[in-house]
């Protein structure tokens, strides 16, 4: 492995050429459904061995852009992004045809969705979490953790944290599955009037863990959501902290241009 100027590590060609192809993936250049070349394609192309390539493929199938069929090779998933509409997402008439969020957008993508719960607790509050609820830090909150699959991807984790005196007389709430149009509806069922969500967005690399997680490439973009549930009485009755896998999301926000 070579040394760069000024005694820095170089990059292993294997990891360069993995991320010339995953930016062949993520810019449309190798469509969904289209075979990554050959690894003799490759070899001529690259001008390396065949240990080399087979290398670089081990980290572009981390990436979890593209899945091997014995005997055919390395294609191109269909991962369509799913599109967040601000104006529409959390729109109650959603809820109360038995929609939450998730489900309601990507519906409206055509994609499948599927949600694993992987946690339900109570949790001491986190400093930033508590000061977005106005509780005292270390308070007891309840904790949701949930990992969302879209066509049997996974592509966003989220964990829901609420004031454990809004939640304690709310048994659905602690349940795997807290009933149609989600947590959000059983609030209101129980006289929480959401009257805004407030929602701050960073991109940013993902860890090694979360990457892990979304089955992407280390350092993959990700977008880190944290969103605020206030109610018409002016309480904050959850903080969801999100991370999304960058490349499956647009988000489209409907801003008026009146007061």
């Amino acid at each position: 492995m070579g040394t760069a100027v000024g005694g820095e590590r170089s990059v292993p060609r294997y990891v360069q050429i993995a991320e010339e192809i995953v930016q062949q993936i993520r810019a449309g250049v190798l469509k969904p459904g289209e075979m990554v070349p050959s690894e003799s394609e490759l070899v001529d192309r690259y001008g390396v061995s065949g240990g080399t390539i087979r290398k670089a493929m081990v980290e572009v199938r981390a990436s979890g852009l593209v899945e091997t069929r014995h005997g055919k090779g390395s294609i191109v998933k269909d991962r369509p992004p799913v599109r967040h509409r601000s104006s529409d997402r959390f729109r109650r008439s959603h809820r109360q045809g038995g929609k939450a969020a998730y489900l309601a957008e990507s519906a409206q993508s055509g994609a499948t969705a599927k949600v694993s719960v992987l946690y339900i607790g109570p949790m001491e509050a986190p400093e930033d979490v508590a000061g977005r609820l106005g509780v005292p830090v270390g308070s007891q909150v309840l904790a949701r953790r949930r990992l969302y699959f879209r066509n049997g991807t996974p592509v966003e984790t989220a964990t829901s944290y609420l004031p454990w005196d809004v939640v304690k007389d709310i048994p659905e709430l602690f349940a795997e599955n807290p009933g149609g149009g989600g947590i959000y509806a059983r609030l209101e069922d129980h006289g929480h009037e959401f009257a805004e969500f407030v929602e701050t967005l960073q991109a940013r690399p993902a860890s090694k863990a979360e990457a892990s997680e979304l089955a992407l490439s280390a350092g993959a973009p990700v977008i880190h959501l944290v969103r605020d549930a206030r109610t018409t009485e002016g309480r904050v009755v959850e903080v969801c902290d999100t991370l999304m896998a960058a490349d499956q999301f647009v988000f489209e926000y409907r801003i008026p241009a009146a007061d």
